[in-house]
């Protein structure tokens, strides 16, 4: 018997499935290639990171909360968005108790890299928008290469 943390042996302590966006299921080709994969993450991405920059941002700007805050509350509904997207558009995978465990671990992961490099680059530049900005695709892109990279080799291994 092999222990998997998503699918625990008392029933009752089973994790539910995560939210499912009321799509097709014909949405994504059972076998996508790299391109498609790549372009199909990137604009989920760029989406995502729209969200997530007018969190942090109103957040940061227009409500005065800690930066540090502020990039935590846009990445937690930022990455929840590409996510949802991603799993189904991109990857063109099932619905997995264990996929999405696996992906809220490697998503606190990149969080812990961009909040560092956010931080880091927010105490280094004057505290502006455009330089807010700045520090925000620097950290958003590390955190992409390292996500695409995960999900695909790992997380939504090709069939």
């Amino acid at each position: 018997m092999s222990f998997d943390p998503a699918e625990p042996s008392d029933p009752g302590q089973r994790l539910p499935l995560p939210v499912e966006i009321p799509v097709t299921e014909n949405t994504a080709d059972d076998a996508l290639d790299l391109r498609t994969q790549i372009v199909r993450f990137l604009v989920t991405g760029v989406l995502s990171a729209v969200v997530d920059f007018s969190i942090t941002i109103a957040l940061q700007y227009g409500l005065d909360v800690q930066l540090s805050l502020a990039k935590a509350a846009g990445f937690v509904v930022g990455t929840t968005v590409a996510y949802l997207i991603n799993r189904r558009w991109t990857f063109a995978a099932p619905p997995s108790r264990a996929r999405f465990v696996a992906v809220v671990v490697l998503y606190a992961a990149t969080f812990g890299v961009q909040n560092v490099l956010y931080t880091l680059f927010g105490h280094l530049w004057p505290e502006t928008i455009l330089y807010s900005a700045a520090a925000f695709v620097i950290a958003q892109g590390t955190a992409t290469v390292i996500n695409f990279v995960v999900q695909r080799a790992v997380i939504f291994k090709l069939r």
